[in-house]
């Protein structure tokens, strides 16, 4: 059952960053761009740029299980980008009921915990594997055979 474990978290967290590389498409990266400069990031609109491509290109890679070791080293620096530079001054929780209202509960500034918990759980799936079901185990599959038919001795081949 535990090779399964790593299908849930691909899921989740490939949809995750997708989710946030499509909201910052979609109000242009222009916008973001504008953001990060006013945080004082060096060269924001590259920044801006890089950034979503890595969510939107990383988080499908994580969603297919393709190349992640590889994926989670940019995907991880953007989480640490984000930790450090938005949410950290709202300490840990990912959670600040501020009031509840007719209109509906009412939250305050998001903290680092979320994070924490995509960093983890890439860091899961890039030790782990990422379980079945998945484009690397495809690529490791060929690679092991292509190795495997190399080694027999040309006379076992004739």
């Amino acid at each position: 059952m535990a090779r399964w474990s790593a299908i849930p978290l691909r899921l989740i967290v490939g949809y995750g960053f997708m989710q946030h590389g499509f909201a910052k498409l979609s109000r242009g990266p222009g916008m973001f761009a504008a953001v990060l400069q006013g945080m004082g990031v060096p060269a924001p609109h590259l920044m801006a740029w890089l950034t979503v491509l890595t969510e939107l290109l990383g988080g499908l890679a994580v969603l297919l299980g393709a190349f992640v070791a590889i994926v989670s080293l940019p995907m991880t620096a953007v989480l640490l980008m984000a930790m450090f530079k938005v949410h950290l001054p709202y300490g840990f929780s990912s959670i600040k009921l501020l009031a509840v209202t007719a209109t509906g509960a009412k939250f305050g500034p998001v903290g680092y915990e979320v994070v924490l918990l995509y960093i983890a759980c890439l860091a899961a799936l890039a030790i782990g594997g990422s379980g079945p079901f998945a484009i690397d185990g495809l690529v490791r599959k060929r690679f092991a055979a292509r190795t495997n038919t190399s080694r027999i001795p040309a006379a076992a081949v004739r």
